[in-house]
């Protein structure tokens, strides 16, 4: 009996084990970045618009989204490892078409594959509480988590050298191929993570229906701004496809016995609070993002910098470290001072950012600034409000709480990117196609509102909480 038990006890792993899982999530963070500070050079060697750029960062978003809530549910029933493994394969072929793309369909296409790399985390965190202990456990997520973001940073910081020195096919080529290898190190170093017997069903409609949704939005907005427009007509068919998708998916989840998003959590205060909070906030830091490497790639001799995409790496790269760490200390400062403090605070640094560079955008350290104090603000806020839910709801419910923060997070920061490129695109120059020093003004102003508006919600929300 004894031997039985043993039998069926997880393999414990070792470092080589844990390293592998740590090496694959530096690749995939790296990955993952290196569009932001290559949007400008992309956009001049494709030849499309800022609006039609958004689209080649937020189509992984979108995926990410959808897959985000379905990942941990996959490696349960399949194994974790196993389901690793065949999204890596997916990612990797995303990888390798984006390196390979003649045009922006073909990009856009290989960054949907890859968009699945959100599920490698989740994944990775199942395969290392199935065969470490508890308290070793800890220690190895927070590792996977750190080169996660440390890949991150490295996207920032190489995109520019592999896409200036060879072309910009390699920066997603070469982070591919370092996915492949040790995909194929985890593959044979790590054991096979038992399956756990569920009857609940994939929400795979829920999925088609949600991805829909946001893609035909996106793609509305840019097809809503290019060339002077579209016809009324045209604009009510695009509004009234993507509202049959987003009540088809409402109507889905709903009737849903195990749905991808729980919409039945919203009916709790802490629950909707926090959504609507995570959205304002990410869609303001999401044109913020946006925004900042564009102006920086804007041709020198007007308002612009004219700078390189290594350089643009380089400044970005203090927001990125800061947004890594106001991330990990988010629900820290939150027990500290409070979350409505908190709240309070990041909006008011957001928008005063926000306005007063839509006033002042002559010097690039502006701007650096301004991305570090936005991601400092956007960071403790968005992780605070998701630890303030995970401990708010019943223990039972965390993982669909979360998850669904998660969604509502990347959709805020893709709905953002896209209305931040729609606003270029509407003040762009006819003679020379490049958006007028108004556009990004006018974008930074409207950051900095979105981000004011955080602080009418913070206010209903505890005037309703007072009441009830």
């Amino acid at each position: 009996m004894s031997e039985a038990v043993l039998s069926l006890s997880p393999v414990r792993i070792g470092r080589l084990s844990i390293g592998a899982l740590g090496v694959l999530a530096l690749a995939l963070g790296t990955l993952q970045s290196v569009v932001e500070p290559a949007l400008p050079l992309l956009q001049r060697e494709l030849g499309v618009s800022p609006a039609e750029g958004a689209l080649i960062g937020n189509t992984l978003l979108v995926t990410g989204a959808v897959v985000a809530p379905v990942a941990g549910k996959l490696g349960d029933r399949y194994g974790a490892k196993r389901v690793l493994v065949l999204l890596m394969a997916v990612v990797s072929a995303g990888g390798l078409l984006a390196g390979l793309a003649p045009n922006l369909p073909v990009l856009l296409l290989g960054q949907v594959l890859q968009g699945v790399m959100v599920g490698a985390l989740p994944l990775s965190f199942i395969l290392v509480r199935e065969h470490l202990p508890a308290r070793e456990s800890q220690v190895a997520i927070g590792l996977v988590m750190a080169l996660f973001t440390g890949g991150g940073m490295v996207g920032m910081l190489f995109a520019g050298p592999l896409a200036e020195g060879l072309s910009w096919h390699w920066m997603f080529a070469l982070p591919t191929i370092a996915i492949i290898a040790t995909t194929l190190v985890v593959m044979r170093l790590m054991p096979h993570d038992r399956p756990v017997p569920s009857d609940d069903r994939i929400d795979w409609p829920g999925v088609v229906l949600l991805s829909g949704t946001l893609l035909a939005f996106m793609l509305g907005l840019v097809t809503v701004t290019r060339d002077g427009g579209l016809p009324p007509f045209a604009v009510g068919a695009i509004a009234l496809v993507v509202a049959a998708l987003a009540t088809g998916w409402i109507a889905v989840e709903r009737r849903a016995a195990s749905p991808m998003v729980d919409l039945r959590m919203l009916a709790k205060p802490a629950m909707w609070h926090s959504c609507v909070l995570t959205f304002v906030i990410t869609t303001s830091f999401g044109m913020v993002a946006f925004l900042l490497p564009q102006l920086f790639g804007v041709p020198a001799g007007g308002y612009g910098f004219g700078v390189s995409t290594t350089e643009i790496g380089l400044f970005l790269l203090p927001g990125a470290i800061a947004g890594a760490v106001s991330d990990s200390v988010g629900g820290i400062v939150a027990r500290r001072f409070g979350l409505r403090a908190v709240l309070v605070v990041g909006a008011v640094v957001t928008a005063a950012t926000m306005i007063t560079l839509a006033a002042l955008h002559t010097a690039a350290w502006q701007l650096a600034l301004a991305k570090v104090l936005t991601a400092i603000a956007a960071g403790v806020a968005t992780t605070a409000l998701l630890t303030r839910t995970a401990t708010a709801v019943e223990t039972k419910d965390t993982g669909i709480a979360t998850s669904l923060l998660v969604v509502t997070r990347v959709i805020g920061i893709a709905l953002g990117a896209q209305v931040a490129g729609a606003i270029l695109d509407a003040g762009a120059d006819p003679a020379t196609g490049l958006p007028a020093e108004s556009a990004f003004a006018t974008g930074f102003a409207v950051a900095g509102l979105v981000a004011a508006l955080s602080l009418l919600i913070v206010r209903m929300t505890k005037e309703k909480g007072a009441r009830a």
